[in-house]
C-alpha cells in the first residue's frame, strides 16, 4: 500500500519500490480497499529487497516491526527509517476469530490506508532528521 500511494501521491519528487523479508503474493484485501480510493496497485510485484541491489537507494522505509527487525544492511549511505503501522492482515484475523463480518476485517485494511497515505503525504520532508538505524 506504501508504493501505491507513494506513486499515486508523489511521483513527482520520490522514487519508490517495495521489498520484503519474504516474498509473496499481494492480499487481495488491500488490493481491494486501495482501488476504493482510486489507486491500482495490481501491477505491483512482491519483491526481496535482493531485487534492489543495483539500485542507489538514500533512504530505506520499514513499514512493520518484523522487516525493521531483519532488515539487512544497505550498501553506500542509504539510511534506514522505521515508521509502524499495525499490519492489516494480522488484524483482520484477529477479528475474524471473533466471527467478525467481512466487513469489519476491511475495515482495518482501510484504517492502514489511510494511516500510510497520511504518512506519505509528508514526504520527503517527514524523513529529515528521522532515522532509526
Amino acid at each position: 500500500m506504501a508504493e501505491g500511494w507513494a506513486k499515486k501521491l508523489k511521483s513527482d519528487s520520490l522514487n519508490a519500490y517495495s521489498a520484503g523479508i519474504e516474498t509473496h503474493g499481494l492480499n487481495p484485501n488491500a488490493v481491494k480497499v486501495m482501488s476504493e480510493v482510486g489507486v491500482d496497485i495490481t501491477e505491483h510485484r512482491s519483491q526481496q529487497i535482493e531485487a534492489f541491489a543495483e539500485v542507489p537507494l538514500d533512504v530505506v522505509v520499514t513499514v512493520c516491526s518484523h522487516a525493521h527487525e531483519t532488515c539487512p544492511i544497505f550498501p553506500g549511505d542509504a539510511r534506514v527509517v522505521h515508521v509502524e503501522f499495525e499490519d492489516p492482515p494480522k488484524l483482520a484475523r484477529s477479528l475474524a476469530a471473533q466471527g467478525a463480518s467481512e466487513e469489519k476485517q476491511l475495515d482495518c485494511y482501510r484504517k492502514v490506508r489511510d494511516e500510510i497515505r497520511a504518512f506519505v503525504a509528508t514526504l520527503p520532508e517527514a524523513l529529515n532528521g528521522n532515522t532509526d538505524e
